[in-house]
C-alpha cells in the first residue's frame, strides 16, 4: 500500500476528530512497535502495557509535555481537536483528559497525514516517565 501525503491545507480541512482518529492509530502502532522490539514479554502482556500507554489519561500527560513546544500550526490543530464536540464520551478518564488526548492525537494524525515523519517521531519519542521534552 502506497502512502499518499496530504497537503497542509488538505489536512487542516479535515474534521479535527478525524485527525485524532488517525493519530490514535499512529500512537498505538508506535507504542506496539516499541514494545515488540524492546521486550521479551508475551503478546497478552504487551497488549496490556500498550493499553496503559495509549490511554486518554497518559495521552493527556503527554499533551501537557509537548504543548509548550508545539508550533503555532500544531497548537491550532491541538486546540481545534480539544474543543471539538465529540459524540462519544470518555469511558475511563475525566472529560478534560479525554479532550486533551484528542488534541494530542490530532497533532499526531496531522503530522502523519502531511508526511512530517521527523517531527512525528520527535513528538512520539517523548518519555512521560523522565519528562524529556522536545
Amino acid at each position: 500500500m502506497e502512502k499518499v501525503n496530504l497537503s497542509v491545507n488538505q489536512a487542516k480541512a479535515l474534521n479535527p476528530l478525524v485527525l485524532a482518529y488517525v493519530g490514535d492509530a499512529v500512537h498505538t502502532l508506535f507504542v506496539r512497535q516499541s514494545l515488540a522490539t524492546t521486550s521479551d514479554a508475551k503478546a497478552g502482556r504487551l497488549h496490556t502495557t500498550a493499553g496503559k500507554v495509549v490511554s486518554a489519561v497518559n495521552q493527556s500527560i503527554l499533551a501537557d509535555l509537548i504543548l509548550p513546544n508545539l508550533s503555532e500550526e500544531e497548537t491550532d490543530i491541538f486546540k481545534r481537536a480539544r474543543n471539538a464536540h465529540s459524540h462519544s464520551s470518555a469511558k475511563n478518564a475525566q472529560l478534560c483528559d479525554y479532550k486533551k488526548a484528542s488534541g494530542y492525537e490530532a497533532v499526531l494524525g496531522f503530522l502523519y497525514l502531511t508526511g512530517q515523519e521527523e517531527r512525528l517521531v520527535q513528538i512520539l519519542s517523548i518519555k512521560e516517565i523522565t519528562g524529556d521534552n522536545l
